[in-house]
């Protein structure tokens, strides 16, 4: 049965369908690892297009849903495949809803606890932020590191990008273990 899911679904919607949907999420492995919807796949955002064939033979079968932290990367991800012909749902507010709504996450025996690349993202940008104001006492061009980050915020806004998410996904600590997408892709196709 070809795919009918597109746009977003509620946790709601998501939890009673869960069984026959195909779950793919487009975080990084270290985010994955934290914590991840029972039944998904991890194929990261910057590794999608390795997985569009085998994408559209699940959309082909059945629905296709994409999870993310809050539902920006799978709109992206979303986008990216409805180019290429693949239809795909995303679950409105991505894991952050779904733990919200009281549903559990499966994780790793032995995982640790990332955090949400969000999380990491205000640390990095406060911290750098905090750092401009405080060595203005020393120079004042400390100020342009400050006014750089937050001209990079509101880039961020306007263009719905992160590039000090991008730089941060690539932390060890992000990585634990890289996915094997090609893994991913076999299982897919099965």
């Amino acid at each position: 049965m070809p795919s009918t899911a597109t746009g977003v679904l509620s946790p709601e919607q998501v939890d009673a369908r869960l069984a026959e949907l195909t779950v793919v999420d487009v975080r990084t492995p270290g985010e994955y690892a934290s914590g991840h919807l029972p039944g998904s796949h991890n194929i990261p955002l910057d590794s999608l297009d390795q997985a569009v064939g085998a994408l559209r033979g699940v959309a082909e079968r059945g629905d296709l849903l994409l999870v993310c932290a809050s539902g920006a990367r799978s709109g992206t991800a979303a986008e990216r495949l409805a180019a290429q012909g693949v239809p795909a749902a995303g679950l409105d507010g991505g894991v952050q809803a779904w733990t919200r709504s009281g549903r559990e996450l499966d994780r790793p025996a032995g995982a640790r606890a990332t955090w949400a690349m969000e999380r990491q993202v205000r640390l990095a940008a406060g911290s750098l932020v905090l750092t401009g104001v405080a060595l203005s006492k020393l120079s004042r061009w400390s100020l342009v590191l400050s006014g750089g980050i937050a001209a990079g915020l509101i880039f961020s806004a306007a263009t719905d990008t992160c590039g000090m998410a991008a730089v941060l996904a690539k932390l060890p600590h992000n990585r634990p273990r890289a996915t094997d997408v090609k893994a991913v892709i076999a299982a897919l196709d099965a």
